[in-house]
Parts: structure tokens; sequence; C-alpha cells
């Protein structure tokens, strides 16, 4: 199974050190099966095929994780850099459709 580790951050969170991630990361271990990147601009369209700038969500980044349930994902996110500075992140379970 793999978990899509979402999260949604703030500029200043965004330029936190690499050393977090770099700990965090390797706390992790194999299951880091993606490390991820920070989003940037967006555009959201809608059904009547008009853009705007900026999406709807505040989704800045991902990170792919590889875990046995959905739980075990989230425990895992707890440990993020993100967090000890206010962010906040959102945990996806993905699933194989081809």
């Amino acid at each position: 199974m793999r978990d899509v580790l979402l999260s949604e951050v703030c500029d200043a969170i965004r330029r936190m050190s690499s050393h977090s991630w770099g700990v965090w990361y390797g706390g992790l271990g194999d299951a880091v099966v993606g490390g991820g990147n920070p989003f940037g601009a967006s555009k959201s369209v809608a059904a009547d095929g008009s853009a705007s700038d900026g999406g709807a969500s505040r989704l800045t980044g991902y990170t792919i994780l590889k875990a046995d349930s959905l739980d075990a994902a989230a425990a895992m996110a707890k440990g993020c850099p993100i967090l000890t500075n206010g962010g906040s992140i959102e945990v996806y379970e993905t699933f194989q459709v081809m």
C-alpha cells in the first residue's frame, strides 16, 4: 500500500532547513517512496473550462510514503518538521486503478 502525505504549510515553514527534513526522512527509512517536492504556482480549472489563479486547497507540497495502513502513515506524519512550526498535514491513501 502507498499513502501520499500532503502538507499544508505557509511560506515561513517552506524555508525550513533541509537538515530537519533529512532527519525525518532518515528516521522513516525505506518507508519513503518519494521525497516529494514543494508546489509552485497553481491554477484551478472549473467544469466550464475557465481557469483562475491559485488552487482551492492550501497544499504546498507532498511526500510519498509506504505504509501498512492509513493509520500507520498518519503516525509517520507526526514526525514531519512542518508540524513544529504550526503547519498541518493531510494523509491520503492511494490505490491501484490501472
